[in-house]
């Protein structure tokens, strides 16, 4: 791969003799606004549908593997049994997936920036998971499973932050956070939906001779190869040279990202820019936030068949009965997100949904095991305070990076973490306690939640001091902090 030129803005590098009419100069504000949402819709339609499907598959293929476990298991032909794989087999497979979801997500961010187009790597990654995930349809034995879901998680791992680092391109600051929203919202319909698919499927176990998990890799896995081309060809890379766009229409794309950051910037970040954002007190913060808010995603994503399950549904209608808690994360986070841009006001947002999240599995985890419906209903509450609020974390990070040229490496950095929280919720989840509740699950997911509140609130706190103080970014650059 060829480096991409200079230390320069893209974004500067506009046809020579391009001209804006006095209309287009002007300075009034509220028609600057005006012709921005008019852009916004033309982006909107280009863009985010494609980023919502695509990060759909994302979630689906990674999520697979815990419709997998339990499909068809009171016929002896899940994935567990069929590949002689244990409880703490599983929970090492999807262990390994998170540390390569960890480990490759900056590089992957680095790759994009500075190397590859975005539409090509994405591209390169979605084909290449998709290829993965067809290659389960064959899984014999263990190894097979560990070596396959570790090289998912290698190339799953930069595909997130690379989709919300095409937003930043695109977006600006105060326009992000519900378009990620939107994005990460189709996660949850991800595990609606992959517990309807599952559930169809596991009607039709030993069709063609192959078990009912075999066809959901197959399916699965096949739609995600299918939109490789698309993504090539449609998703656009950077303003400056899209084709979808006339010159006055790339220069205005341009020219309205400069306030508070965004757009494409191929400048290399400092060491002080890139230690403030790796280790500074707020940031880090941010990630840790993010870790323990992970714990309780990474519970629904590989947990939720095997929490119903526990509830006392069996495998096939295990399947169906995990999609309303999707659903009910769905609607929060779409509602939530756009709120919280709306009013300037991220840390409220999450301190109060987190704290709803975490009286949902703290009484869930007190409740009797028995209790099936009051615990189901509680599972419902800690859907609100686990992905409703990544899109306003996210979005909180890239606005407020001690440096634009950094926002690369915080996107990455703060995604990555999700893997270290994927760790600790693959060992919580006890399938000794299963006639107890799973209680420890419970209680740490509360813990968890209560944690992702208290930060919150504390950095809302410390960016409303930071404000005060005229605090500066890393740059030496006057900045507003975003609440």
């Amino acid at each position: 791969m060829e480096k991409i030129g200079t230390q320069e803005h893209v974004e500067g590098n506009l046809e020579e003799g391009t001209t804006i009419t006095s209309l287009e100069h002007t300075n009034n504000e509220e028609f600057d606004h005006q012709r921005s949402k008019l852009l916004n819709r033309r982006l909107d339609i280009r863009i985010i549908p494609l980023c919502c499907w695509l990060y759909l598959l994302n979630f689906l293929d990674r999520g697979n593997i815990g419709n997998a476990r339990v499909l068809n298991s009171e016929t002896g032909d899940d994935l567990l049994q069929k590949t002689g794989m244990g409880p703490a087999g599983y929970s090492i497979t999807v262990t390994l997936f998170s540390i390569a979801y960890t480990l490759c997500e900056v590089p992957s961010n680095w790759i994009m920036k500075h190397y590859v187009r975005p539409s090509v790597w994405l591209a390169t990654l979605l084909g290449c998971w998709g290829a993965l995930t067809l290659g389960f349809a064959g899984v014999q034995n263990y190894v097979s499973v560990v070596v396959l879901r570790l090289l998912i998680g290698v190339f799953e791992a930069g595909f997130f932050p690379g989709i919300v680092y095409v937003i930043t391109i695109w977006y600006r600051h105060d326009e992000r956070a519900i378009r990620i929203a939107l994005v990460i919202a189709f996660c949850n319909l991800a595990g609606a939906f992959g517990g309807s698919l599952a559930y169809g499927i596991g009607h039709v176990n030993g069709a063609g001779g192959l078990e009912g998990f075999r066809w959901l890799f197959i399916i699965e896995g096949a739609i995600t190869m299918f939109s490789v081309l698309p993504t090539l060809f449609i998703l656009p890379d950077y303003p400056a040279r899209s084709k979808f766009l006339s010159a006055d229409e790339k220069s205005f794309a341009v020219d309205r990202l400069k306030e508070r950051g965004g757009g494409y910037n191929r400048e290399h970040a400092t060491r002080k820019e890139i230690l403030e954002t790796c280790f500074s007190p707020r940031m880090l913060g941010h990630y840790c936030a993010y870790i323990a808010n992970v714990v309780c995603q990474a519970s629904f994503t590989f947990f939720t068949p095997t929490i119903v399950t526990g509830l006392g549904y069996e495998s096939i209608q295990a399947q169906l009965m995990t999609v309303p808690p999707w659903v009910v994360g769905f609607v929060i986070a779409i509602a939530l997100s756009y709120s919280a841009d709306r009013f300037n006001a991220r840390g409220a947002h999450i301190t109060v949904v987190s704290v709803i999240g975490g009286l949902g599995w703290l009484t869930a985890g007190l409740l009797p095991s028995t209790a099936f419906t009051a615990r189901y209903c509680c599972l419902c509450l800690g859907a609100i305070g686990a992905f409703p609020t990544a899109p306003s974390m996210t979005n909180w990070v890239t606005c407020n990076t001690p440096s634009f040229r950094a926002i690369g490496i915080a996107i990455a950095i703060h995604n990555s973490s999700a893997g270290i929280g994927q760790i600790i919720a693959n060992w919580i989840w006890k399938s000794s306690e299963a006639n107890e509740g799973y209680p420890t699950g419970n209680f740490v997911c509360a813990a968890c939640n209560f944690f992702v509140a208290i930060v919150a609130l504390s950095l809302r706190l410390w960016y409303g001091r930071m404000n005060r103080k005229g605090v500066k970014d890393a740059r030496g650059e006057k900045r507003v902090w975003s609440y």
